[in-house]
């Protein structure tokens, strides 16, 4: 971001009834699901193995770049049931922000909750075993990742590319190092480079040491000598030509001096933009604001995109959606990136800014408890949402795939309220440690209560995520949650289950 980001840190008894059989089975997605495998370029468009196009429609999930040396918020949650609240919310990509702290052998992780079974396979992990594991089952749950170089430390942001502390050739080993790691799992599709690089970054100007366009080739060389197969994606910089704008957000020299690679079809250009409550820009004042900022986009780096030159990730924009002007700025930008039921894939790409409340001067798509969803600031993303990709069961270990269904009963309806039972079942040939049922009531239902899960709603949609102690369910067997809800009548919806 365009500064150092501030870190703020049962009841009733269901009765007999007639259990009502839904469609229960999470299926693999068929093989035709655009996604599969390692992605390359083809134009402004993203493709897959098979030459599909796709979009990234996802969300930024910091932490791994602090100096808890992990992402946020598990000291309120296990890992595994926000990934699975993300993917309920439709976001089919995470990028992971992280800095070379996490690659030092002294480097421990902290702030993680390990209380009634939370994040438990997370005991005793290095920050990079961790990364492992929310990658995997990011993988098996539909979602890519994209790995950031957020910083060079935990202390905070640069400039560029390197520091007295930390020189080039540790940025270069260390990215090395994660495509190395990955170049087995398509989860991860690539690496962002380096955040928001500013002034005195250049673009073109033929320094090596400032140059930024010539740190990403020699960068991004380096990562595809190890993983080919990798997208890289490569921010814009602060000033180019005396026109400034939001840090890594400047693109204008892309199109004269484009990043060159080894690899064709690998080059993303990603760029940064922000609203008031980040800081004050000049076309915030604009007498034609909003109707200015197509234009402001177009030139800093929208025309990459339109001119077919390469594909554009907006890999972060946010807001506190405070202001007035700042409700205005997402709306039209979310308007400028393509709706996804008018032009699909062939669009812009994005990852909002953030997952996390923490973010200070923009807020997240959670709320403060890390648990409840602004349904306001993830409502205007709706449009530009997209589907889920083929889930790559990554981490599932020895091929086996874990599978469930879930079944919806009514126990009592009395009009204003209902009670209802839901039983998890292993349909699959081997033990599931976890478990999401999602469904999405017609009505205006809203659960008041639940016991042996825990839920999320937004809108008609509900999350429900079994409790520590019935998240393990044997090969046949079942786990069961009940919950209250308001008001009664409404119509039998689908239930999905997904087994972790």
């Amino acid at each position: 971001m365009f500064r150092l980001r501030t870190l703020r840190r049962a009841l009733c008894a269901a009765a007999a009834a007639l259990l009502l059989p839904l469609a229960g089975v999470h299926s693999a997605h068929a093989a035709t699901t655009p996604g599969a495998g390692y992605w390359h370029t083809s134009g402004r468009q993203i493709l897959d193995a098979a030459g599909q196009p796709v979009r990234i429609a996802g969300i930024n999930w910091f932490g791994f770049e602090t100096a808890n040396y992990v992402v946020h918020g598990l000291w309120s949650r296990d890992y595994k049931s926000m990934i699975d609240q993300m993917r309920s919310l439709g976001y089919n990509t995470i990028r992971l922000p992280y800095s070379d702290d996490i690659f030092k052998s002294t480097t421990v992780p902290n702030s993680i909750d390990f209380s009634n079974g939370k994040n438990a396979d997370l005991q005793g992990l290095d920050p990079l075993q961790i990364m492992d594991r929310i990658v995997a089952y990011a993988g098996r749950d539909g979602l890519k990742v994209i790995l950031d170089r957020h910083r060079p430390d935990a202390g905070g942001q640069s400039a560029l590319w390197y520091t007295s502390s930390v020189p080039e050739s540790t940025w270069i080993t260390d990215l090395k190092a994660l495509a190395a790691r990955y170049a087995a799992d398509p989860t991860v599709v690539g690496i962002d480079l380096h955040n928001e690089p500013h002034d005195p970054a250049c673009w073109g100007c033929g320094d090596t040491t400032i140059d930024w366009r010539l740190a990403a080739q020699r960068a991004g060389n380096a990562v595809l000598s190890v993983n080919p197969d990798l997208l890289i994606f490569v921010e814009g910089v602060q000033t180019y030509n005396g026109v400034s704008g939001w840090w890594g957000g400047n693109l204008m020299g892309a199109g004269q001096y484009p990043v060159q690679l080894s690899v064709a079809g690998r080059v993303v250009y990603s760029a940064h933009d922000y609203a008031t409550s980040v800081a004050q820009q000049s076309w915030f004042s604009d007498p034609t604001f909003p109707a200015n900022m197509p234009g402001i986009w177009d030139k800093y780096w929208g025309y990459l995109f339109k001119q077919n030159i390469a594909p554009v990730w907006v890999g972060e924009f946010g807001t506190t959606l405070a202001s007035t002007v700042d409700q205005k700025w997402l709306a039209a930008l979310v308007s400028y990136l393509r709706p996804t039921a008018t032009y699909g894939a062939d669009s812009f790409q994005w990852t909002f800014w953030s997952w996390n409340p923490d973010s200070g001067d923009t807020g997240g798509i959670l709320k403060d408890d890390w648990v409840t969803v602004d349904t306001v600031k993830d409502g205007y993303l709706a449009s530009v949402k997209a589907p889920l990709f083929p889930g790559s069961g990554g981490g599932g270990g020895g091929g086996t795939t874990a599978t469930c269904a879930a079944s919806y009963a009514v126990s009592s309806d009395w009009g204003s309220g209902f009670n209802a039972a839901v039983t998890v079942t292993d349909t699959g040939t081997t033990a599931i440690g976890s478990w999401t049922v999602t469904w999405t009531w017609s009505g205006a239902q809203q659960v008041t209560n639940m016991w042996n899960a825990s839920y999320t709603q937004s809108g008609g949609m509900v999350t429900a995520v079994n409790a520590a102690h019935n998240g393990t369910v044997p090969a046949g067997g079942s786990a069961s949650f009940g919950f209250g809800g308001a008001p009664g009548g409404g119509a039998v919806p689908s239930v999905s289950c997904t087994a972790g």
